[in-house]
């Protein structure tokens, strides 16, 4: 028997959809502006061989690195309970996103920071820039516009990685589209709207970021 398609019974929950699909981007947002900021720090001490927190921030990236996502996520919320740490679903998740995006913002900025080519910071001296100015100017922002649509695709690699945040009942768009199809049972429709939404937040998301980049980092005067 040919399967019949009804997409209305999912339709009915656009709602939902939509509320897990903004949850989605919340996290994202949270995740991306967090765990950017810790890879800057990580990969400013690595770069520079700032001791001991480079050794830490070695350490912390191998073992981000190397472990699955979901794993760390279950860790965060059901291993440190066992210390006294209790969070939420959403705490969790948020901490879990900002943990694995940090460890890989910090190689990908860091491999921005060791190609500031060495003149580059002996013309700020000579200009009579300050350590911050110099710091701002001559190294961080050229080291993110050579490396943003790196750093832009690992952000859209860990929002899709948040899917797996609904395990631990974390409210987003997974979340939403299991309990939508739990109650209708038509897990086709479901899921292909959920995927549909995926795909439309990666590109918006993506073209968002590019166009920040373009506007703060990478077009303007350096």
């Amino acid at each position: 028997m040919a399967y019949q398609f009804d997409f209305a019974p999912v339709l009915a929950h656009t709602d939902l959809l939509l509320q897990g699909a903004a949850a989605t981007l919340g996290l994202t947002a949270a995740g991306a502006v967090l765990g950017i900021a810790l890879g800057v720090l990580g990969a400013i001490c690595r770069a520079w061989r700032i001791q001991p927190f480079s050794a830490a921030f070695g350490v912390y990236v191998e073992a981000i690195r190397n472990t699955p996502f979901l794993v760390q996520l279950f860790f965060i919320f059901f291993g440190l309970p066992a210390l006294g740490v209790k969070l939420s679903g959403w705490e969790a998740s948020i901490l879990a996103m900002v943990i694995n995006l940090g460890a890989y913002s910090t190689e990908i900025i860091r491999a921005g920071i060791e190609a500031t080519p060495h003149g580059q910071m002996e013309a700020a001296a000579s200009l009579a820039l300050n350590r911050a100015q110099t710091f701002v100017y001559v190294v961080l922002r050229p080291a993110l516009a050579r490396v943003w649509p790196a750093l832009v695709s690992q952000v859209i690699i860990v929002m899709l990685g948040s899917a797996v945040c609904s395990q631990i009942a974390a409210e987003e768009l997974t979340f939403a589209a299991n309990f939508i199809q739990s109650r209708n049972f038509r897990a086709f429709e479901t899921f292909f709207l959920a995927t549909a939404l995926y795909f439309a937040m990666a590109l918006l998301v993506r073209q968002l970021l590019m166009r920040l980049g373009q506007r703060f980092i990478v077009g303007r005067p350096r």
